[in-house]
């Protein structure tokens, strides 16, 4: 099950003949929004085994849509990397249509956000209830591509799912806790 999170940095650089865009996919330690019953924290060493490795491929799309690629981490048009704020990226724009249009909508401040579209694997992520509230650290993804986007959308993953049906009856267990607790 592919999940996909945003960022609201992004800008045009380079030249007229060679356009690049740049920004951060993801920023660590920043909390999410309400993903749906959940808040989320990307953890700084995420992306590393995947920026490490060859394994993966991540590409560089438009609104996650497979047919506007802009970038690919083996071609050499999309850079990805980590700093102490997140994961950065900067991509040579080819000369398309679809890049020429985008360039003027980020320029002009129409498009600002960037997304991450990722999987989990077994151990990549932890969950836990705090002050009645479920939260998920992600510890390590497997990248698949960034995306450039005008409406960045969090989506309620089946794999959110499935840990809010239990976490809703952790308050019944907090609960009974306390009364075990008491009668000691």
């Amino acid at each position: 099950m592919h999940e996909r999170r945003t960022s609201l940095e992004l800008r045009v650089s380079g030249s007229k003949s060679a356009p690049r865009l740049s920004g951060y996919a993801a920023v660590f330690d920043a909390p999410s929004e309400d993903l749906g019953g959940f808040i989320e924290y990307v953890r700084r060493e995420a992306f590393t085994r995947t920026l490490k490795s060859n394994a993966l491929d991540p590409l560089a799309l438009v609104h996650h849509m497979p047919h506007l690629i802009l970038g690919r981490r083996s071609a050499g048009t999309l850079k990805l990397s980590q700093d102490d704020k997140g994961l950065a990226f900067d991509i040579a724009l080819p000369d398309t249509q679809t890049a020429r249009e985008l360039a003027v909508s980020v320029e002009r401040g129409d498009v600002r956000g960037a997304s991450f579209a990722f999987t989990v694997p077994p151990s990549g992520d932890r969950w836990t209830l705090a002050d009645g509230k479920a939260m998920r650290e992600l510890l390590d993804v497997d990248l698949h591509e960034i995306s450039i986007t005008p409406t960045p959308a969090y989506v309620d993953t089946s794999v959110a799912k499935r840990f809010l049906e239990n976490a809703r009856r952790w308050p019944k267990l907090v609960g009974l806790k306390r009364f075990l607790e008491t009668c000691q």
